[in-house]
């Protein structure tokens, strides 16, 4: 299994490799076989960045079937999906920060991210595996009560685009099986989310082929799969962990904007 990371070092941008807590460097393409070279770092002394540069997100809701039972909602006949823009995104260790504009709940939302790893476009379900990348952890963050302020329009976007509101990393694991992963929330150490990517109503593969018959997906572009039960709000100080088997743990904190 390969962990791709990306980091600061002495202020140098870095590809590499995660092995524990030891990072081998890296030349090269990130989605083109990059090559190992004999430089190594302990994960402490580097700054982790985003793990790779999304043209786009594309977040699901309602993927699972225990929570559409739990809600009373219905089994969607296609992925309903929203954007993520790219200010959003933010990298392991870094805060998520509340915006100074908004005074309401800011919920985190443990999610499985498909990582793209070639142009891909109007494929068939067979065929994802093959422009599929690997996997990374995601907190779709979002600002709850912004979502159906106004009664004539959903507002997701503006309530999931904040900057800082599209966690994801500290990995992307190019080498896992898929349907073994369970997805896990901690919010200062207390498990709240947990769930398997068998429970999904649109399998990641699935979710590469339809929405690649919507719209061209390019090398790095992510799809968040959705959430589970028991996405919760967050207070200004917690600590909030995204781990999934094989994969890792994204751990970011919530904090007021200066």
């Amino acid at each position: 299994m390969t962990n791709m990371l990306q980091f600061f070092n002495n202020s140098n941008h870095r590809l590499g490799v995660l092995d524990g807590d030891v990072i081998q460097a890296c030349v090269g393409d990130l989605f083109k076989q990059p090559r190992p070279v004999d430089e190594w770092y302990n994960i402490k002394d580097v700054e982790i960045l985003i793990p790779c540069k999304p043209g786009k997100m594309l977040a699901l809701w309602n993927n699972f079937h225990s929570r559409a039972e739990h809600e009373g909602w219905d089994i969607p006949a296609e992925p309903l999906y929203f954007v993520k823009t790219p200010n959003s995104f933010n990298a392991h260790g870094k805060p998520i920060v509340r915006p100074s504009s908004y005074h309401g709940p800011i919920f985190f939302e443990g999610e499985l991210g498909v990582v793209i790893g070639k142009t891909t476009a109007d494929i068939s379900e067979s065929d994802a595996a093959y422009h599929i990348f690997g996997y990374t952890c995601i907190n779709d963050v979002t600002a709850k009560e912004i979502l159906n302020r106004d009664p004539s329009f959903q507002q997701w976007t503006r309530a999931k685009g904040f900057d800082s509101f599209g966690a994801f990393g500290p990995v992307i694991a190019t080498d896992v099986d898929v349907d073994s992963l369970v997805i896990q929330s901690r919010l200062d150490g207390e498990l709240l989310q947990e769930y398997p990517v068998t429970d999904m109503i649109f399998h990641p593969h699935k979710l590469v082929s339809l929405i690649s018959q919507d719209m061209t997906l390019y090398p790095g572009d992510i799809i968040a799969c959705g959430t589970g039960l028991n996405a919760r709000a967050m207070d200004d100080g917690q600590v909030i962990e995204i781990s999934i088997n094989g994969i890792g743990t994204l751990t970011n904190t919530m904090i007021s904007a200066s």
